[in-house]
């Protein structure tokens, strides 16, 4: 696809649009802490950010997923709106991208309580033309049906949108619903476990975002 010419622009909603690495890894650190007594690496605790929540869990342990999510959901809505930040650069983006009369969307693993809390904090709703939370689909990314279901919702084709994400599960979903994947690496997930993914493009800075999406810097 020619720079600039994207439309619907769909993204990922943690790591890519909101900064929620330090709370989300520090959910993770209390759950793990608490339920197993556990210390793990901030690699491990993170490695799997991008899926469903509950998949999450089950990696850290099949048998005590359940209360590993329990507790991870209590201590997070409890903190979210001390650790969620906003990225440089990205209110304004989305605020051009819907200027120049693009359709935009979020699809999102998290479930939709969560999100509705993170919009608390940065109110970034509004710029949105479509949602699509945990709850929205039977299957989840790396599936590709939850960015199926946002372009049903929108009306629009594959052929021109693209799927913006921090993880190798939205590069992977982006890619099996027929559009072309944007990786970024202010996320939760280096170039490095990027690039073997072959996105269409990495970018480091949301100027550089900007260039693709828009086609000026």
């Amino acid at each position: 696809m020619t720079a600039g010419a994207y439309d619907p622009v769909l993204f990922d909603l943690d790591g890519t649009v909101i900064d929620s690495v330090a709370l989300i890894r520090e959910s993770h650190r209390h759950a793990v802490r608490t339920v197993l007594g556990e210390e793990l690496s901030d690699e491990r605790l993170v490695a799997n950010v991008g899926r469903p929540l509950i998949d999450q869990m089950r990696t850290f342990s099949e048998e005590r997923a359940d209360e590993l999510y329990r507790v991870y959901r209590v201590w997070n809505h409890a903190n979210t709106a001390a650790l969620l930040r906003a990225y440089d650069g990205m209110e304004e983006l989305l605020v051009e991208l819907r200027a120049a009369g693009r359709r935009l969307g979020i699809i999102t693993s998290k479930t939709r309580d969560a999100v509705d809390l993170a919009w608390r904090s940065l109110p970034l709703e509004h710029l949105f033309d479509v949602i699509i939370t945990a709850d929205d689909s039977d299957r989840h990314k790396p599936d590709p049906a939850p960015i199926t279901l946002a372009l049903e919702r929108l009306g629009m084709p594959a052929e021109r949108a693209c799927y913006v994400g921090d993880s190798p599960f939205d590069l992977r979903a982006g890619k099996a619903a027929g559009m072309d994947a944007i990786g970024v690496t202010w996320g939760f997930f280096a170039r490095e476990l990027l690039s073997p993914e072959t996105p269409d493009a990495i970018c480091d800075t949301s100027d550089e975002l900007r260039g693709i999406l828009l086609g000026r810097p």
